[in-house]
């Protein structure tokens, strides 16, 4: 259901505030560069320090400008299975086209936890679910074999790969007929290569259509123009790690004019010499002279 270059879409603000204008203005700005998805209030969306009433106002304002030009899948897990249903729901009706629910995180749920949580979200909702599976985050990962699991339950179409193995891409591939989308951007080629339908991309913030055609090259077999789309694209997705998402994509968009770079705290403004790092790598993709 949901192919093709998804960006995991930051949260601009203000002066403490969501700015809604430029969320606006990114959203066009994704539209007019080929991005076929975008995901807000997801982990790059800094989705935990986005009160209830901002969040409303962000799905609102990117689900009026993409409606029925390309598929908005909400940020709406957390690691609280009623509160993520009642997220859900509001998504729904917001007019959505899909969540996005990360593990839940903290509460180390057990697989069979893992499952319910799921399971009851997609039994609650009638909306496609798309699983984000991220110990990085959460410190607890979805087993192949209860992604495989939920493969059959209705209503869930996806999964969001960001465990940073190739392995797990494959066992899941093999184990259920669950469409897979990277989470992981140096491995979006590596991941579209073994089955992966899509990616959804913190590099997309930056480089929209670079990203849409490297999944779209690897749709088609041309694999020759998704591997040099992917070694150009790669040394921005190891520095935009330098430090924790999204502050290095935040300073990114920063220095090239693409907003303030505000972040709410506990995240904060990015160590001197790692944004000068993030300045030269900008360079050598060619985006900043």
């Amino acid at each position: 259901m949901f192919h093709g270059s998804f960006v995991a879409l930051v949260t601009p603000f203000r002066d403490g505030a969501v700015d809604l204008a430029a969320l606006d203005d990114l959203c066009r700005w994704h539209l007019e560069s080929g991005t076929q998805g975008i995901v807000p209030l997801g982990t790059t969306g800094e989705s935990p320090t986005v009160d209830a009433d901002e969040r409303a106002a962000v799905l609102r304002a990117v689900i009026t400008r993409c409606r029925g030009k390309i598929p908005v899948i909400a940020g709406t897990g957390t690691n609280d299975t009623r509160r993520t249903i009642a997220l859900t729901r509001q998504a729904k009706e917001l007019g959505a086209d899909g969540a996005l629910l990360v593990t839940p995180y903290y509460n180390k749920p057990t697989q069979e936890g893992l499952f319910r949580h799921f399971e009851a979200v997609a039994r609650a909702v009638d909306l496609p679910i798309v699983l984000y599976n991220i110990p990085g985050r959460s410190a607890v990962a979805i087993a192949p074999e209860t992604i495989a699991r939920l493969a059959l339950v209705k209503g869930i179409v996806a999964v969001k790969e960001a465990t940073g193995s190739l392995d797990i891409v494959a066992q899941i591939r093999q184990l259920c007929g669950l469409d897979i989308l990277s989470g992981e951007d140096s491995l979006n080629y590596p991941i579209l290569a073994v089955g992966g339908k899509g990616i959804i991309s913190v590099v997309a913030n930056l480089m929209p259509r670079e990203c849409a055609t490297l999944c779209e090259a690897a749709r088609k077999g041309d694999h020759a123009t998704a591997r040099a789309l992917h070694d150009r694209l790669f040394p921005l997705a190891k520095a935009l790690f330098l430090e924790t998402n999204p502050i290095p994509v935040k300073t990114a968009m920063r220095i090239l004019g693409r907003g303030t770079g505000e972040l709410r705290l506990p995240l904060c403004e990015m160590a001197p010499a790692n944004a000068e790092k993030l300045a030269a790598v900008l360079r050598t993709v060619g985006l900043l002279k």
